[in-house]
């Protein structure tokens, strides 16, 4: 018999279909948005990272400041989690010196398939080309920003991948060695020479700490602590890793910090990223300072002097920076770049 209770529950039923298929219909259902929970970033540490490189004096290779920074950058990555690789190499300088470098790697998630790779250069200039004294042309610069900033920022976004955890994605950081050994313009005093910049770049990109090594991409920090900093797409990572470029620069806007990334493309630039891209054939970009009003062979009025100290460094350029990366990086695990 057909009964008033039967009725109600075959319209019960009935509604529940239509409210189940109008949930799974995508013409009208909406996308769950997706909550990711990234760590901010400590400018004050950063800040702290960068004075304690400084206090070691010029990190040229060769010299007890140098040796006395890799130990220090060995003890504090293992002391925040890293498994940490030290490739040692013998390399030739532009002078004939035989350089003892160390290039520091820190592995993050070393059984992820989905890897990022992040560098800096962590040795200082072993002159100061451009001061504007000339009796101390000759001498070693601290190198706050060159060399020290990018290491600084890379070492607080470590601190946060030991902290926080980052699920679903390894992150390798690498230190490259004697970046700053290069022959100035010139020459020095020596005959002109081919490829004297970059050399642990240059011995990592053919010698890397793991076989078949191949992330994603790779991002280079260098000079990125300075006040009122610029960071244009540099040509070099525009030819080989535009569609790279492009997304940590949207998401550099995204984060409140398009004062500092600037979609205006430069020239390109010899830097740690371009034997990476042609030796290694991983995509790798370059964040670095291109300043509007520039000297000293297009970079910082500081670059290659002895003005490039701790007086240099301003907290807000490193947030900028060190936010946008661990944003690229969280939204990358999460599948949601």
């Amino acid at each position: 018999m057909f009964t008033q209770k039967k009725l109600l529950l075959i319209i019960g039923l009935f509604c529940a279909a239509c409210l189940f298929a109008c949930k799974n219909d995508p013409k009208t259902s909406k996308p769950e948005k997706i909550t990711i929970d990234i760590p901010t970033f400590n400018a004050d540490m950063a800040y702290r990272y960068i004075e304690k490189q400084v206090s070691f004096g010029p990190r040229v290779p060769n010299t007890p400041p140098h040796d006395s920074c890799a130990a220090w950058l060995k003890r504090e990555f293992h002391s925040i989690g890293a498994r940490v690789i030290v490739q040692h190499a013998d390399l030739k300088a532009y002078t004939g010196e035989i350089i003892k470098a160390q290039n520091i790697i820190a592995v993050y998630n070393p059984d992820a398939k989905r890897r990022v790779m992040l560098a800096a250069h962590w040795d200082s200039r072993h002159i100061a080309e451009w001061d504007t004294d000339p009796a101390r042309r000759m001498e070693p610069i601290l190198g706050a920003d060159d060399g020290g900033s990018g290491v600084g920022v890379l070492l607080e976004i470590a601190r946060n991948l030991n902290v926080h955890g980052i699920d679903d994605l390894g992150v390798d950081i690498v230190l490259f060695d004697a970046e700053d050994i290069g022959q100035p313009q010139g020459g020095g005093g020596f005959p002109e020479q081919q490829n004297t910049w970059c050399l642990g770049a240059q011995h990592w990109s053919r010698n890397k700490h793991v076989e078949n090594y191949r992330p994603m991409y790779g991002i280079l920090l260098d000079m990125v602590g300075s006040k009122n900093a610029r960071f244009s797409r540099e040509g070099t990572s525009m030819k080989y890793a535009p569609d790279i470029m492009n997304k940590v620069w949207k998401e550099g806007q995204k984060a409140g910090y398009s004062s500092y990334f600037d979609f205006a493309q430069t020239d390109a630039i010899t830097d740690d990223h371009l034997y990476v891209n042609e030796l290694a054939k991983i995509p790798m970009i370059d964040i670095i300072n291109r300043p509007l009003t520039s000297e000293n062979g297009g970079f910082g009025h500081y670059w290659h002097t002895h003005k490039d100290n701790m007086d240099v460094i301003d907290k807000k350029t490193l947030t900028a920076v060190g936010q946008t990366v661990l944003n690229v990086l969280y939204k990358e695990a999460a599948g949601a770049l």
